[in-house]
């Protein structure tokens, strides 16, 4: 603020005050009075108290809030706690992003002859800017959980490169999501649903059949069963059957709706039958991908047991010294050995038992000596951790509704070590299960007993992460797309 040099000079009055003698009428003639010159300094010392106390009023808003023009000395922090949670929402959210966007595509896959048995070349053409969409935004949240599978590591440590760590978390998801979001205008257009809907109708109705002929015979085999079926599967044939029934109740009202016309709410019952039809496919092929590792397991044990004793005979005569082997080694070998002797105590017994645990057993006693990785150990490796990964993998898909961060980005480190290191799979497929379990438990289901014709099976597909639970009536269904579009199936506003 500029100050003008020249100071302002008081004006004269109009005339002398009445009753003034001779000599202050001589004094106003001649020049200026001394009250004349104390008004202009006055005046400045006023301009300097008022300019004094705004400056200090400036400072004080400065220092306590964000003015425009204003920069804080002190700007707000977030919490990394508050930080930490905007992450894991992020990631929570793109992975969900992704699993619905898979799952509609395999329908738009069985319409084009791409989908398993299929593989027509021209149905590949159309379909694959959206399967390019989806590895791109596959690739930026394996990288997003890879960073917060090491910040759950304490790396880095310096709360600045934490912060930077989240925000890298937070915007590799923001890129998986607008890659989906950007396709989805396309889909769209691909699906066609509002001209095509009754040849998609038929695709679903088909799928609805095949399932639930499926889960009947699946039911029978595991009622009769002399094998008692394991805990991850407990209960699998009746979510199937209670995502069926959700399936057949949207499929009907979405053909009564296309009839009267209302091709928009048809398209959301279709929306809905089709995420649970993919669910109980998914809780079907548990069952099947479980008996089936069963039984390879069971044809393994045997040689892995063999290989197993082999391996740890050579390194007991490795290690032979004069002296007794050390404390850990000592206790490495004396658990190896009961090991193999109570899985061979197991496989030569009348009682049954659990194949696939078996391998687990061998292969985890013999890791800490250096075997487990080659030959027949490595390939009973390769079995537990497969069936593990799917086991965890299933479970997440069919209950997303209510599994947190943690148990995702477990799965996600057990997913990429299956491709690399089979034999350290198990231990975070286990824990990614364990604690979607525990997520489940917590969470409860406010939609859970509703079972009337309208509402069957609501709970189930809330969930499931079919419906976004956000409505009484559960919400909108999720369609191919990032956060920005994958509601724009859903009801509109009432």
């Amino acid at each position: 603020m500029t100050i003008s040099a020249e100071v302002p000079v008081a004006a004269a009055r109009g005339g002398p005050v009445a009753g003034a003698g001779e000599h202050g009428r001589r004094n106003a003639e001649e020049g200026t009075s001394a009250a004349d010159l104390v008004l202009p300094l006055v005046a400045v010392g006023g301009v300097g108290v008022l300019a004094g106390y705004g400056y200090v009023r400036r400072t004080r808003r400065a220092r306590t809030r964000t003015t425009p023009g204003v920069v804080s000395p002190q700007p707000p922090v977030t919490p990394l706690p508050v930080l930490e949670r905007q992450a894991g929402a992020a990631l929570v959210q793109a992975d969900d992003c992704l699993r619905t966007s898979r799952e509609e595509l395999a329908f738009v896959e069985a319409r084009f002859g791409t989908g398993a048995g299929g593989g027509g070349e021209g149905g590949a053409t159309v379909t694959e800017p959206f399967v390019r969409a989806l590895r791109e935004a596959e690739r930026e949240l394996s990288a997003a959980f890879a960073i917060r599978l090491r910040y759950d590591r304490g790396v880095p440590e310096e709360d600045a490169a934490r912060r930077h760590a989240l925000a890298g978390i937070v915007g590799r998801c923001a890129e998986a999501g607008r890659r989906l979001d950007a396709e989805a205008p396309a889909f769209d257009q691909l699906r066609a649903l509002e001209e095509e809907l009754d040849t998609s109708l038929g695709i679903a109705e088909a799928r609805f059949r095949e399932l639930a002929g499926r889960a009947g015979r699946v039911d029978a085999a595991t009622t009769t069963s002399t094998v008692t079926v394991t805990v991850t599967v407990t209960g699998y044939v009746e979510q199937a059957k209670d995502r069926l029934v959700f399936a057949t109740t949207h499929l009907n009202q979405a053909r009564q709706t296309a009839d009267l016309g209302d091709t928009g709410t048809a398209i959301r019952h279709l929306r809905s039958a089709e995420g649970a039809i993919t669910q109980a496919d998914v809780f079907l092929n548990d069952v099947d991908r479980l008996a089936n590792s069963r039984t390879a397991a069971a044809a393994l044990v045997p040689a892995a047991l063999t290989g197993a004793e082999a391996e740890l005979a050579k390194a007991e005569m490795a290690r032979a010294t004069p002296q007794p082997p050390s404390g850990r080694l000592h206790t490495q070998l004396t658990h190896a050995h009961s090991t193999l002797a109570a899985v061979r105590q197991e496989l030569t017994g009348d009682s049954p038992y659990d194949p696939l645990d078996a391998l687990r057993r061998i292969v985890q006693a013999m890791l800490p000596l250096g075997a487990g990785r080659d030959g027949v150990l490595g390939v009973a490796a390769w079995l537990v951790g497969r069936s593990d990964v799917g086991s965890a993998d299933g479970f997440v898909a069919t209950h997303r509704g209510a599994v947190g961060v943690a148990a995702r980005t477990r799965l996600a480190e057990a997913e990429l070590l299956l491709a690399t290191d089979p034999a350290a799979a198990d231990e975070p497929a286990s824990e990614a299960r364990e604690t979607a379990e525990q997520d489940v438990r917590v969470h409860g289901n406010p939609y859970a007993g509703a079972a009337d014709d309208r509402t069957g099976g609501v709970g189930g597909a809330v969930l499931g992460g079919i419906l976004l639970g956000e409505d009484p009536d559960g919400g909108p269904p999720l369609s191919f797309g990032g956060p920005a579009t994958r509601k724009r199936r859903g009801l509109p506003p009432t």
